[in-house]
């Protein structure tokens, strides 16, 4: 049954010059078969210039160049209506920084075949945040008052280390997902609870990064906390 399935890797870049090529050599190792979707909204620092020499070298790798940033909400969407539209069975997204590691691919790929997401978890036995001080602390609590405060079952809401099984995603698309920025993250596991879909969470490291600068601006921290009151205001009616 799930002899060949087609599987799409997906990631955003934006400045990833420094990290693109190990990622992408990493991925190639660790699920050979798969195809690489990236979305970069047009890097100064030349990231799709370096995609367009892996191209040459590497099959399966796609490289969608946007004329500027537009953020990553809008490049997720892109890659899930790519998935569905080219008829992937899973499609697994991760961070381009290396924070989150290639290795656990055959995981997620094991668990799609029965889950229709899975989510990899800092924050359940066997996961861990390597981050350290205020960003260390500040994961931790959002995590936690999401937790508290929305009801979900979850132990992890804002990581992008995921993975969907198209085909039993129906009634799901990412495009039904409202928030933006780094909250769209958070927001897809509400709209995916309020369709009644089972969170499967598997542990996984996640590493801060070692190359390039953390684009994650100040002011998503007020967002994220803006929706989660909006999520609780509306009980869990964040989309139409």
């Amino acid at each position: 049954m799930f002899k060949n399935i087609k599987i799409l890797v997906f990631t955003a870049t934006y400045n990833e010059k420094l990290n693109i090529k190990s990622l992408v050599e990493q991925i190639r190792k660790s699920s050979p078969k798969s195809t690489i979707f990236i979305v970069d909204d047009n890097s100064p620092d030349g990231t799709s210039k370096i995609i367009k020499k892996l191209q040459k070298k590497y099959k399966k790798i796609i490289l969608n160049v946007r004329k500027k940033k537009f953020g990553l909400d809008s490049a997720h969407k892109i890659g899930y209506e790519y998935a569905k539209k080219n008829k992937f069975d899973f499609l697994i997204t991760m961070d381009a920084d290396l924070s989150h590691n290639p290795k656990d691919l055959p995981r997620f790929i094991k668990y799609l075949k029965t889950y229709p997401f899975v989510l990899g978890s800092r924050y359940i036995p066997g996961g861990k945040c390597l981050m350290h001080g205020k960003r260390l602390l500040i994961s931790k609590i959002g995590n936690f008052l999401i937790k508290t405060f929305s009801g979900i079952k979850s132990n992890e809401y804002t990581t992008s280390y995921r993975g969907f099984n198209i085909k039993k995603l129906k009634s799901f698309h990412l495009n039904q997902v409202q928030t933006n920025g780094y909250s769209f993250f958070m927001g897809t596991i509400f709209r995916l609870h309020n369709l009644n879909i089972f969170i499967k969470e598997i542990p996984i490291t996640f590493r801060d990064r070692k190359k390039g600068v953390s684009k994650i601006p100040k002011f998503e921290i007020l967002r994220t906390l803006k929706n989660l009151i909006l999520f609780l205001l509306n009980k869990i009616k964040m989309v139409p």
